[in-house]
């Protein structure tokens, strides 16, 4: 039998400034129905590789590499084709309109959505609280509701991938559960393909099913959630416990 191809994949993935490694990727897939965490520290290289799978270039990098998603190569496409084609992000700090209402900022997507997206009725069965604040700004959010609305509005776009950059920054620990745990609904119950870039490895342990650890721009572990949330570099460096 063959293997399913995989939703978002990125192959030989490398980003160089001024002959600087940044990253260097062998090989990162992202399942139908899959959450996928990568985590590091600051500086470890998740930022370059997020900007690197949606095709940004901030400060004239060396990328070569391939970026796949549902199987076709993007990797030559700007940004904003490898949006429309449903490679959807969540920028760290939940990104919305700050003069915009809650219900403004839902519907400024309304021209660009497909037969994958999600439904205004959907989102609010997801985040009630954007139901009850309808009418204020994005300014006016806590940080919790903005990055809720942040999500919601790349669902309304209908991601075929959704990649969540540093979700947990900002938020008190019981909104990042809430959030994350919403999250984990979204690849249980609708088969969404998430991809987890996070600093807050604890919290991220808890939700995906296969956990990516990265230092200075390259692989150091990776593996099913069960045998990373054991391994011996995982509980020392963030953890904040003793070897087992």
């Amino acid at each position: 039998m063959s293997e399913a191809v995989p939703v978002l994949e990125a192959e030989s993935l490398r980003v160089a400034y001024g002959g600087n490694q940044a990253l260097d990727l062998p090989r990162l897939a992202l399942g139908a129905g899959e959450l996928v965490g990568v985590v590091g520290a600051n500086g470890a290289g998740k930022s370059t590789l997020v900007n690197a799978l949606l095709g940004w270039s901030r400060g004239r990098p060396s990328v070569s590499g391939r970026v796949r998603l549902d199987g076709e190569d993007i990797s030559a496409l700007p940004t904003h084709e490898r949006v429309r084609r449903g490679l959807l992000l969540v920028p760290e700090g939940g990104a919305v309109f700050a003069r915009l209402t809650v219900a403004e900022n839902l519907a400024a997507s309304a021209d660009r959505m497909t037969d994958r997206a999600y439904t205004e009725e959907e989102v609010f069965t997801l985040f009630p609280r954007l139901r009850e604040r309808l009418d204020h700004t994005g300014g006016q959010l806590s940080g919790g509701e903005r990055q809720m609305l942040a999500i919601a509005r790349a669902l309304r776009l209908g991601p075929r991938a959704l990649v969540l950059d540093e979700p947990s920054i900002g938020l008190a620990p019981r909104l990042v559960v809430s959030v994350l745990e919403t999250v984990r609904r979204l690849v249980d119950e609708r088969g969404l393909s998430v991809l987890l870039v996070e600093q807050n490895v604890r919290a991220a342990l808890e939700v995906v099913d296969r956990l990516v650890l990265i230092e200075r721009g390259r692989v150091l572990a990776e593996g099913p959630v069960a045998a990373m949330r054991d391994d011996p570099r995982i509980i020392q460096a963030y953890l904040g416990e003793g070897a087992a």
